[in-house]
């Protein structure tokens, strides 16, 4: 049996997609997640032979989670299941270290044919991700500045996201203001923005919040 992590925060979706794959006869659904962080938790405890992912979750993004995962369970593999089409989503999936890369709407055929190659120590990417990814050999783009970002800088992204001011992430992080403002510069820094407004546009944009 394929031991599956399915995690994704629209309940009624996951619920329906679990519910599909217990269906199938190779696969049992060990473990559900409806937010980043959790998702990593899970798949830490239970270590699953795929995590199923989507990219636009809370508290923790999709590309960010693979990222976790391939660096700390490296037999676990990733397939991202996703609505999002846009071409820089498919390209920083595969540098984060995906397996796999579907669109949600996808036939339930594929998707269990991509899990299963994926187990199989294959990948699977269906013919939109395909495309997108033999485009960007052709025509290389420089490589989306976030992916420079360290894990600690980008804690401190999503937390001057949600708001909170230089003494209340020096607080939540346990470290100094003046230490708290040294990794803001650096993440203004690495991603071209001056200031806390444009940070937030620029997480909006590329849809590191919901």
């Amino acid at each position: 049996m394929i031991r599956l992590l399915i995690a994704d925060d629209h309940t009624v979706l996951r619920e329906c997609l679990v519910a599909m794959l217990r269906a199938s006869g190779d696969c049992v659904v060990v473990g559900e997640a409806g937010d980043g962080i959790s998702a990593v938790e899970q798949a830490l405890a239970l270590q699953p032979d795929i995590a199923v992912i989507d990219i636009s979750m809370p508290r923790l993004s999709g590309i960010d989670v693979v990222r976790r995962l391939t660096e700390e369970l490296p037999r676990t593999k990733v397939l991202v299941l996703t609505m999002h089409e846009e071409d820089e989503y498919a390209v920083q999936v595969v540098r984060a270290g995906a397996s796999g890369y579907l669109v949600k709407n996808t036939a339930t055929n594929e998707l269990l044919d991509a899990i299963r190659t994926i187990a199989a120590g294959g990948v699977y990417f269906g013919p939109y991700a395909t495309k997108i990814l033999a485009s960007q050999l052709k025509h290389p783009q420089p490589e989306d500045p976030y992916g420079a970002l360290s894990d600690r800088e980008r804690e401190v992204l999503h937390l001057v996201v949600d708001g909170l001011t230089i003494k209340e992430i020096a607080n939540k992080l346990d470290i100094s203001a003046k230490a708290a403002e040294n990794r803001r510069s650096r993440v203004l820094a690495k991603l071209g923005v001056r200031n806390s407004a444009e940070l937030v546009r620029y997480a909006v944009r590329k849809r590191l919040v919901d």
